[in-house]
């Protein structure tokens, strides 16, 4: 069965309504959300500032960026939709006990960025964000790096008003320039260099703004998306084997404002806002059904439980097995598992993304 998602946007302030970063919940079983912390509820003090930083960035980097320097909007759909299930001729190596250089570093300023979705229409905008992180494949081109993101945040800008009349499932459109402007950026902790060069002041940490190049592929029933960019990161070592229910992760969590009080322990300053690594472990498996899986049966493991709960923006973010400091999950959101379980982080076990990718040693057909 086919797992269906519905998307709900949770502000992290109840005084002002804001746009906030997606998260994703699995229709199959409604649940509400996880009651917010102390510093959040209705008469607290609300964050001094509530509105979002990247919004206004990503629009004017949207504006000043020639239509040739970038894919529309309706072009990426486009790539989206009919590259689904796509297996590049690329392969993705094996690092479930990567080397002590290649774990995945506790600094979160360069292992985890953001991909922006933006479209601009006279007085009218939207923008959507989610986290991505780079894949090392030896046989990409240095001049293009491969990134893994959740799809639910270009599924949702797919049904904005600003581009229901395009008709991308049958053929790209570009952008009319006196009126319609889009594309999907990669947001990058600025290095030394940027930072005098042509970094943007985004939210806490100045930022790089890179086009996204190429939808390569996708895995709708995952909720992958695979894409290229023209930046050098980087790339986080990613294990095909899943992690044991029990084992202890890190999960990358970010933030647009800084949680005030004992809850903002941790959080640093990053692009976009504040993010941290937070301890948590992993608590099973589902298969496409719903049902529990196991690992090391002839289960499919299509999603993985987990704590702690992914805040929004953070989906898309990898989960990161402490002891081997592999990539062993991708985030998506939180579900109501069960009425005893409660809510808990849902993802997808990295695996996954080894199935847009060739074998070792084998050609996919017709190449």
């Amino acid at each position: 069965m086919n797992t269906r998602f519905s998307l709900r946007l949770r502000p992290f302030s109840v005084s002002k309504p804001y746009r906030s970063y997606a998260t994703v919940e699995p229709s199959m079983l409604v649940a509400n959300p996880p009651p917010p912390p102390d510093d959040q509820l209705p008469g607290a003090a609300p964050p001094r500032d509530t509105g979002s930083r990247l919004d206004p960035i990503v629009l004017t980097h949207l504006a000043e960026s020639p239509p040739s320097h970038r894919l529309s909007l309706p072009t990426i759909i486009h790539q989206y939709l009919h590259r689904s299930g796509h297996v590049l001729v690329d392969t993705l190596p094996y690092e479930s006990t990567p080397r002590p250089d290649r774990r995945v570093p506790l600094s979160v300023a360069d292992s985890v960025h953001l991909v922006a979705h933006a479209v601009k229409e006279g007085d009218r905008s939207k923008v959507t964000v989610s986290s991505a992180f780079a894949l090392h494949s030896p046989d990409r081109p240095d001049t293009q790096t491969l990134f893994v993101s959740c799809a639910h945040t270009l599924e949702e800008i797919r049904s904005s008003p600003l581009l229901v009349n395009t008709d991308a499932a049958s053929s790209p459109h570009p952008d009319v320039n006196s009126s319609r402007a889009s594309g999907s950026f990669v947001l990058t902790a600025a290095t030394a260099h940027d930072r005098q060069a042509s970094a943007s002041d985004i939210g806490a940490v100045p930022a790089t703004v890179t086009p996204v190049s190429s939808i390569l592929s996708a895995l709708h029933r995952s909720d992958l998306l695979l894409f290229s960019a023209s930046v050098a990161v980087r790339t986080l070592p990613v294990s095909p084997y899943p992690a044991q229910p029990g084992a202890r992760i890190r999960a990358h969590l970010v933030s647009e404002t800084k949680p005030v009080g004992r809850a903002g322990d941790g959080w640093v300053p990053w692009v976009g806002g504040w993010a941290k690594w937070v301890c948590g472990r992993v608590l099973g498996y589902r298969d496409f059904a719903g049902r529990e899986a196991q690992p090391g049966t002839y289960d499919s493991l299509s999603h993985m439980l987990f704590e702690p709960h992914p805040t929004p923006g953070s989906s898309g973010g990898p989960v990161v097995d402490q002891e081997t400091g592999a990539v062993v999950g991708i985030m998506l959101g939180t579900r109501m598992d069960s009425e005893v379980n409660g809510v808990r982080g849902w993802g997808v076990p990295s695996e996954m993304i080894y199935e847009m990718f060739s074998l070792p040693g084998i050609k996919p057909k017709g190449l």
